[in-house]
């Protein structure tokens, strides 16, 4: 039987790379002596010209790049696109507009993140699947953490700058991480005079997973500031579950896929009480950490959905 020839496509995306390797993790976990996976990693540039001629059966990557690849090249591959943002914006491509339309075509399937926005598509194959992570790398390292709250992800709009700072201020004596690509720390920087609380915060870029678990286990509790989809829940929720680590969520509908166990706040005084909370009451965070680790091992392990992601594809009458 021949081997089951994959392109994965690896995007320039903090985001996208994170979710893209949990695919390929998945792709291994389940398919480890039946596929043959070729990366091209679209952060290192380089000509894709050499990957173009092997015959492959399924495409697949992170918003529309693989899409991109597969008609720009004019490639029979089946595609399997899994999307985190929004799909009509920039944020899913620069050139979304001229990809939307194939998202239609039979040999095409997309993966959506968010329960309430998929109802607005109607292509061919079209799937819901809330975000998954490779439970054999995100997990409970059994680390005493040194920092007490931990946020990552960009502090572009005056919201989520002003919200990060003032929450500093509210608990001065706990000890914060950030993490964000350069650019984004230095604009940060250039946006407010509280520029200590910051530089004191920043702890650099993450773009791998091992160095997210690390990250992610080196703090007491995680906080959201979700920025995209209606009712979703961002890569990170799924992470600090797996890690054991606490996250409390800004507040939204998708909170359900945890049945309500994951705590959520509705401003910067109900989180700031809370995470006071957790804090001091360790069988409280005990109670919900291995709660939401039990049903995150359960629904969103990469073997699993990846799993449902082919059986898709590969069904006989795909």
């Amino acid at each position: 039987m021949n081997k089951l020839k994959i392109f994965v496509i690896q995007p320039v995306s903090i985001a996208g790379r994170l979710i893209v390797s949990s695919i390929t993790d998945g792709i291994k976990q389940n398919y480890a002596d039946k596929a043959e996976i070729t990366v091209f990693d679209e952060l290192f540039g380089g000509s894709i010209e050499p990957f173009l001629n092997r015959g492959y059966d399924i495409i697949t990557g992170y918003d529309f790049s693989p899409v991109k690849i597969k008609i720009d090249n004019n490639l029979a591959a089946k595609c399997i696109c899994y999307f985190s943002d929004n799909i009509e914006s920039k944020t899913s491509g620069p050139e979304w507009e001229k990809y939307f339309k194939y998202l239609y075509n039979g040999d095409i399937y997309t993966f959506f993140w968010d329960r309430e926005m998929i109802k607005e598509y109607h292509f061919k194959n079209l799937y819901y699947l809330p975000h998954f992570v490779n439970f054999e790398i995100y997990k409970d390292f059994g680390i005493t953490p040194e920092y007490d709250v931990m946020f990552a992800g960009r502090l572009d709009t005056d919201f989520r700058l002003n919200f990060f700072i003032e929450l500093r201020k509210r608990l001065p004596d706990l000890k914060f991480a950030w993490y964000a690509i350069e650019r984004h720390y230095k604009d940060a920087l250039a946006r407010t005079d509280d520029k200590t609380l910051i530089e004191t915060a920043y702890q650099g870029f993450i773009d791998n997973e091992v160095s997210m678990a690390q990250a992610i286990n080196n703090a007491k509790i995680l906080f959201n500031m979700n920025a995209q989809g209606i009712s979703s829940l961002n890569y990170r929720t799924i992470q600090s579950a797996a890690c054991k680590r606490l996250m409390i969520s800004d507040e939204r509908g998708e909170l359900s896929l945890f049945e309500e166990n994951m705590p959520y706040y509705t401003d910067i005084d109900d989180l700031a009480e809370k995470i006071r909370f957790y804090l001091k009451d360790k069988d409280a965070y005990k109670c919900i950490t291995d709660t939401c680790w039990k049903i995150g091992r359960k629904n969103h392990h990469s073997k699993e959905n990846v799993k449902y992601m082919f059986d898709k594809v590969l069904a006989p009458d795909a």
